[in-house]
């Protein structure tokens, strides 16, 4: 079985009880467990798969609490760490009526900004090995590099890079630098996810379509435009195969992103072939399956605790 790497944060989502008013209007809020990577990993494991977290955490209990739900699920946490120097990363949500959200992160630094490229160093990668990772953790921090150190080694060993910048504004003081910085991750990626909302601001073209040319004219083999309710359409210098998406009563967005790309690439390891190998067929076979998670996650509050598994999938599918 191919084995998918995700790198990055883990960090507890504090989900508020009150749907449809703003930060400054939320009354309470749950805590649940998050941070894009991370929710990524736990998809493919839920799924089936074998995914590993590769991230710190703070030596705290929310750190704890993390590591302990990610292998509760099936990810491999060997290389998950704790650190005295700096607290597990909070992230705190407002939701919208149809689900859309509002964050604020306290994040200065936090653990897993802090770790440190020698980690990656001890990761022995092969070629049939996946890296997935996010924008998130791309600030000027020792964490960058960690995700230079990984990339680099998995693509020595002929293994599969997949980006997805999975955009955060509020993060960064400065969008250009942001942007630019995106774009330079872009350049090591195999295979780029982007929703269709980030698209302008990632490329700075003015129309989805000139967004499109511009991602392929980088070095990536396919290009994973992600468009919500509507669906998905896989990309290439050759074609674009449309997989229209499943109408749901959406609560909650926060991990739609996140399990829709964990059911994609554990899809995708599962058929075991290059890229170009694959049929349309199987990349709407691939797309719908992928669609269906994400449009059930929707439906549920929280990150990793919405995350479905194999059976409630076919299940979904089946009455849709």
């Amino acid at each position: 079985m191919r084995k998918i790497y995700t790198i990055g944060e883990a960090l507890i989502d504090f989900v508020p009880h009150e749907i449809g008013v703003s930060m400054d209007q939320v009354e309470s809020f749950k805590k649940s467990p998050g941070g894009a990577p991370a929710n990524v990993a736990a998809a493919i494991a839920k799924l089936g798969g074998s995914s590993a977290f590769i991230g710190q955490v703070g030596d705290d209990l929310f750190g704890y609490y993390l590591k302990r739900i990610l292998a509760q699920n099936n990810v491999d946490v060997t290389h998950m760490f704790h650190i005295k120097e700096a607290n597990t990363a909070l992230a705190f949500v407002a939701l919208k009526e149809n689900g859309e959200r509002e964050f604020s992160f306290y994040r200065k630094p936090s653990a897993d900004m802090l770790l440190e490229k020698a980690y990656i160093e001890n990761i022995s990668f092969t070629a049939e090995d996946i890296l997935h990772f996010c924008s998130v953790s791309l600030l000027e921090s020792p964490v960058k590099y960690a995700h230079i150190e990984a990339i680099t080694s998995i693509k020595n060993q002929g293994g599969l890079v997949v980006f997805d910048p999975n955009v955060r504004k509020t993060l960064w003081e400065d969008e250009a630098s942001y942007q630019k910085t995106i774009n330079e991750f872009i350049d090591y990626a195999d295979i780029l996810k982007v929703s269709d909302d980030e698209m302008l601001f990632i490329t700075g073209k003015e129309t989805i379509e000139e967004g499109i040319q511009y991602l392929l004219s980088k070095p990536i083999s396919l290009l994973v435009l992600t468009k919500g309710k509507d669906g998905v359409a896989f990309i290439t210098n050759k074609e674009i195969i449309e997989v229209p998406g499943f109408s749901v009563k959406s609560i909650d967005t926060t991990c739609a992103g996140d399990s829709f790309i964990g059911a994609f690439l554990r899809q995708f390891a599962l058929k075991d072939k290059a890229i170009n190998q694959l049929s349309n067929e199987e990349w709407i076979e691939i797309g719908r399956y992928s669609n269906a998670v994400a449009a059930i996650v929707t439906t549920k509050k929280g990150a990793i605790m919405a995350l479905p598994n194999e059976e409630e999938v076919m299940e979904f599918m089946r009455i849709n």
